[in-house]
Formats: C-alpha cells, sequence, structure tokens
C-alpha cells in the first residue's frame, strides 16, 4: 500500500509539473477538471446518489460532472446565503428548500424539458424521490423487554418505553420533520408541541442529529423502537433482520426531493446542466424506485406491499419558514 500510494503521488507531481496546475486525479462523476465539468450539489442518500451516476454515466456524461454531497441543512443554508453565486451548476435537494430558495433568490432556470408528474409541480424543479416516515422495531429487542408494539406515534409517550425509543431531533435533521408534521396534523399546535416534548424526555440520549441514527441504534439493538425513513426501515425488513416497519395512525407524512438548475450566466454550462437535469429526470427513476417505492411521475407504479397504510400531505405548503417555526414550538426558542 506504501509503494502503491508513493507512485500515486509521483503521478500526481508529474503531472502537475507537466500541465502547470495545482493538483491531479479525479472527482466522483469523471477526471474532467472542475471547470469544465457541471458541479453538482446534492443532499441524496447514496442510493441516491449511486442512481443519479448510472443513469448519467450509461447517457454520455461520464467524466462531465462532479458530484458533491452535503447534509440538508448546509446545503440548505447555501441555497439561501449564496442564490445563483453557488458553485453548483446542478442541485438535487429538498424541493421545500428548492422552492423557499427560489423565492428569496430567483436561482433556478425553468425546466427546457417536459416529464409528467402526477402532482403539479413548479416550472423550476422536478421530483426525484419521495420519502415517508414510519415506526421500526426491533421485534427480539421488545420481545426481550417485554414491551408492547406501538401503533401510534403517541403511544411512544408512554413512560414504559422511557430510554427504549430513539429518534431525529428536529434540529438536525429533516426526517424529524416528517414525525413533527404527523404530530401537528393529529393533534394541533398545543397539544402536539406538549407531545413533542414527552417523546424528546422518554428517548433521552437517543434523540439523533442524523435521520437514519435511530434505525441504526434499533439494528443494533441498542433501543426497540425508532422513527424514521420507512423506505430504509423496509430495506433491512427485507434482509430478514428482526426489523418490523409501522405505520403510525398519525399518517405517513412524506418530503420530496428535486432537481433544478442554477440560472448561470455561461448559457453553454448551464444547457448542459439542463441535458444532466434531464437525464436523472427520465433515466433514474426506475433503479431509485427500488430504494424509495413512491410514485412521482405518470405511468410508475409501485407493489402494494410497499405502499404506507396511511400516506398524509401536510395541510400547509412545506417551506423552510415553516420549519423554523416547528422548530420554535419545540425548542422554546
Amino acid at each position: 500500500m506504501n509503494k502503491w500510494y508513493q507512485y500515486v503521488v509521483a503521478g500526481c507531481l508529474a503531472l502537475t509539473i507537466a500541465a502547470g496546475i495545482a493538483g491531479c486525479g479525479g472527482s466522483e462523476g469523471g477526471s474532467a477538471s472542475g471547470g469544465e465539468q457541471v458541479v453538482i450539489y446534492t443532499n441524496a442518500d447514496p442510493e441516491a446518489q449511486d442512481s443519479f451516476k448510472h443513469a448519467l454515466d450509461k447517457n454520455g456524461f461520464e467524466g462531465k460532472y462532479v458530484m458533491q454531497s452535503f447534509g440538508t441543512s448546509e446545503l440548505g443554508g447555501k441555497l439561501m446565503a449564496e442564490g445563483k453565486n453557488i458553485e453548483a451548476d446542478l442541485v438535487t435537494m429538498s424541493t421545500y428548500y428548492i422552492d423557499s430558495a427560489q423565492k428569496q433568490n430567483h436561482m433556478f432556470a425553468d425546466l427546457t424539458f417536459n416529464a409528467k408528474t402526477i402532482q403539479p409541480t413548479p416550472a423550476y424543479y422536478k421530483p426525484t424521490t419521495g420519502q415517508f416516515g414510519a415506526i421500526f422495531i426491533n421485534t427480539e429487542v421488545l420481545q426481550k423487554e417485554n414491551l408492547p408494539v406501538p401503533a401510534s406515534i403517541k403511544d411512544l409517550a408512554n413512560p414504559v418505553y422511557k430510554d427504549k425509543i430513539s429518534l431525529p431531533d428536529i434540529m438536525g435533521s429533516s426526517t424529524a420533520w416528517l414525525l413533527v408534521q404527523a404530530v401537528y396534523d393529529a393533534y394541533g399546535e398545543q397539544e402536539g408541541t406538549k407531545l413533542l416534548k414527552e417523546l424528546e424526555e422518554n428517548a433521552g440520549p437517543h434523540m439523533e442529529k442524523s435521520g437514519s441514527g435511530p434505525l441504526k441504534k434499533v439494528k443494533a439493538g441498542e433501543v426497540a423502537i425508532g422513527f424514521g425513513l420507512r423506505h430504509q426501515g423496509l430495506m433491512e425488513q427485507n434482509k430478514g433482520l428482526p426489523i418490523k416497519v409501522i405505520d403510525p395512525k398519525e399518517g405517513n407524512f412524506f418530503l420530496t426531493e428535486g432537481v433544478a438548475v442554477i440560472d448561470k450566466a455561461d448559457s453553454k454550462k448551464k444547457e448542459l446542466a439542463m441535458k444532466m437535469a434531464e437525464c436523472i429526470v427520465k433515466n433514474s427513476r426506475q433503479e431509485l424506485l427500488k430504494y424509495y417505492p413512491m410514485a412521482l411521475y405518470e405511468g410508475e407504479t409501485v407493489d402494494e406491499a410497499f405502499k404506507p397504510a396511511y400516506p398524509k400531505q401536510f395541510k400547509e405548503p412545506l417551506t423552510v419558514g415553516l420549519l423554523k417555526k416547528h422548530q420554535q414550538l419545540i425548542k422554546g426558542k
């Protein structure tokens, strides 16, 4: 390994001297220099990123882009703060952030291609994935601890589950917002805020900044119950692990992620980014549906076994402002 590393370093130095540039090697998606590549910023999970790359690489875009991954809050902050000055040419991101960034910064170009979505979407993005929230349990731990099987989010406030549940934190995870939406929709802001604080107290040290954190703890047997993204729980359940997904009676609320093109002055690069956005929309969905079983476009179907029992949409449009309002209600800030 050390000898291999020396060869790589030597090769980089040789290329640096020969080409007069400061470095060598490629970025994800190809080996062209960053200035020539379309820069893609994404908050997508690894499975979605792989699907995007497969679609792009198989359709003539290999080596023409670099993909950089960010957390949702981090990328959202960049969109809101930087607008068109952001380094990216193309983004895949939670659509509530895309909508809010467009309203504030007018930073996305209208898409020049057509793809018929099931639900109406603005001209400046098309959805890439839909992600439902759900409860999941470790059946072995639940049996060992002699705990009842929960049927609702409200059930998780039962003192019997003290330190036995893991939940995502609304201050660090967009996944947590799916739980919060379900609670506020079912119980209103006053009762809902009280319930959410009880849930946080019950989770104790198992409040997670990462949306996938609760599932990891449930898999490891550290806790009996968690809340997170339904498709991730199903993936583990279908592997034969002692994981079972439970659709909460308050409802399976969902978030969508979408692809949008930054409206930059470089028309040639913007045109290439637009073609890549179209490629992602039209060529990644078959693979994406294996991981995110939610039909988004006309003609798509999902096996009944993967459909949530109580799919719901929040009564208000999802925006960064609404997210901050919910955060303030819960944290009292």
